[in-house]
C-alpha cells in the first residue's frame, strides 16, 4: 500500500529498548512484548534500531530514537542508498535531516495519521499519505 508496488529494499523499525534485567513485573512484560515484537520484526525482514526508555515521573519515554532515523535519513541520502524514503512518524524534530536529503534530490514521503497529521511535515516532504482508521483496520486480524 504504501510503496506503490514497489520492492521495498530496506525496512527499518525505531524503538527504545527495554531493559535486559526488569525489576518489576510492567518491566518484565514489556520485556516479553518487545521480544515477540523483534521476533515478528525479524520474521518480515524489518531490522530495528534501538534507543533507550528513560523513565520519568513513572511514565517512560523513548530517547535517542529521533536522533537514530535523522541520521539513517542523512546517510541513505549522502551515501546515495536509495532514490526514496517512506518516513512513518510524524516528529517534526526529523525535519533538518528530511531537508537535507531533499537537498540531495531524495523523494521523502511522509506518512502520518489523518487524525494527528504534522502540517510542517506536509509542507516540507515531497509527498505524503494520511492513514485512516480504516486503512489501518484492514490489516489487523480478528482474533
Amino acid at each position: 500500500m504504501l510503496a506503490n508496488n514497489e520492492e521495498i529494499v530496506h525496512a527499518t523499525y525505531y524503538v527504545g529498548k527495554v531493559s535486559t534485567n526488569p525489576q518489576s513485573e510492567k518491566g518484565k512484560k514489556m520485556l516479553a512484548n518487545q521480544q515477540k515484537l523483534f521476533e515478528h520484526l525479524k520474521k518480515h525482514n524489518i531490522n530495528y534500531s534501538l534507543g533507550y526508555l528513560l523513565k520519568s515521573d513513572g511514565v517512560y519515554h523513548e530517547k535517542g530514537v529521533d536522533v537514530n532515523i535523522a541520521v539513517d535519513i542523512l546517510v541513505a541520502a549522502y551515501e546515495n542508498l536509495c532514490t526514496r524514503i517512506i518516513l512513518i512518524s510524524s516528529d517534526t524534530d526529523l525535519l533538518p535531516a528530511i531537508k537535507k536529503a531533499i537537498e540531495k534530490r531524495k523523494i521523502l514521503e511522509y506518512v502520518g495519521f489523518s487524525h494527528q497529521r504534522s502540517y510542517a511535515l506536509i509542507n516540507v516532504c515531497s509527498k505524503y499519505t494520511l492513514l485512516t482508521k480504516q486503512n489501518i483496520l484492514s490489516f489487523v486480524k480478528e482474533k
